[in-house]
């Protein structure tokens, strides 16, 4: 335990709920070895929850001034951090600084939540749940079985210009889309993420791409597709746009009714399927009605290997909550997933995924 951490809870309190010594300094040690150095060898994974700005900016420096910081620098196992702070401590530019570099020494990094903070403010610094937390853990892959292949991934909604000021939609978060790279990056593949607009961003230092409408996300897959392994289009891609976009923010005509022209956008599916033949491709149908029979049709309609099929609506299937799946393969059975978190449902697939590309 840090002094921090000493402050809030009592070691004695983890030794009676563990039944085991809780080390708080790297002077004093109970078997008299020097315990840092153990511990480092010891583990297979290392959590700390909450981290401080102060901790941050210590590991980020390679400080070893505590029991804590200095089994991190001793360790070559994982370490997940989750912090935890005031929005302006987090949002500070040193902060993200430290969060990048240990992003890039291989950290992973759980951001934050936005809620009811420590000060009786609310903002963007509020631990994650223990639920999400520990199903990260849990979840954490060990192995490393999509090491040296590429994925290019699509993930969150489209926007769809009507005027300068309005947009066509819907409710996707990407949520799902950026489990999916969190999860293929800690398995070891490279991965390029395509994401359209959403306040939600990767854990993962893996290669973001942001666009904003269909033909964007078109054209940045056409970019990236050609030699990937694996392609995963998890975006909510805007079926539609308005055929002619006004330049000018529509006024009210007072009549009670507009009339908008729309036309289809272009089939990212459909489109990229065909050029890589030696590849997997994943397709999302996230249906309202008669699930599994429209995901198999789509499967077979878009050429896809494989269909991650679930129920949505308003108050389900969107955002970073739990959901179920039906994944149909092609030339599997078909399986079923859930209720779990985005990340859960992300490393299901990953399994069979790496599993076909194994056979």
């Amino acid at each position: 335990m840090t002094q921090g951490g000493q402050r809030f809870i009592q070691p004695v309190t983890f030794e009676a709920i563990t039944g085991q010594p809780v080390l708080t300094s790297l002077w004093n040690t109970p078997s008299g070895s020097i315990e840092h150095v153990e511990q480092s060898h010891q583990v297979d994974l290392i959590l700390i929850a909450p981290a401080s700005a102060n901790l941050l900016a210590r590991l980020a420096v390679g400080m070893a001034d505590d029991v804590l910081t200095a089994t991190c620098l001793s360790t070559t196992s994982p370490i997940i951090v989750a912090p935890a702070m005031e929005t302006g401590m987090w949002l500070n530019s040193a902060t993200q600084e430290n969060v990048a570099k240990l992003k890039a020494r291989g950290y992973q990094v759980l951001d934050p939540e936005p809620g009811e903070l420590a000060s009786g403010r609310s903002g963007l610094g509020r631990l994650p749940e223990p639920e999400f937390i520990a199903d990260f853990v849990i979840n954490f892959p060990s192995q490393r079985d999509l090491e040296n292949r590429r994925i290019v991934i699509t993930a969150g909604p489209t926007h769809e210009s009507l005027d300068p000021v309005r947009i066509l939609s819907n409710r996707s978060t990407g949520a799902m889309g950026i489990a999916f790279a969190d999860r293929a990056y800690s398995r070891g593949a490279s991965v390029d993420l395509i994401l359209g607009p959403t306040h939600l961003l990767p854990a993962q230092p893996v290669n973001v791409h942001q666009i904003e409408s269909a033909q964007e996300m078109l054209e940045a897959v056409e970019g990236l597709v050609d030699g990937a392994d694996v392609f995963i289009a998890a975006a909510a891609v805007s079926d539609f746009r308005l055929r002619q976009v006004s330049q000018q923010k529509l006024k009210r005509n007072h009549e009670g009714a507009h009339q908008l022209e729309l036309i289809e956008n272009p089939d990212i599916l459909a489109t990229v399927s065909p050029r890589l033949p030696n590849g997997l491709v994943i397709g999302f149908a996230a249906e309202t009605e008669n699930v599994e029979q429209n995901a198999k049709e789509k499967m077979h309609r878009k050429g896809c290997d494989m269909v991650v099929a679930n129920q949505v609506g308003r108050e389900q299937g969107f955002g970073p909550g739990e959901t179920s799946i039906i994944l149909i393969q092609k030339s599997q059975d078909t399986l079923y997933f859930g209720p779990g978190t985005k990340s859960a449902v992300a490393n299901f697939v990953l399994d069979q995924v790496a599993q076909t590309l194994r056979q």
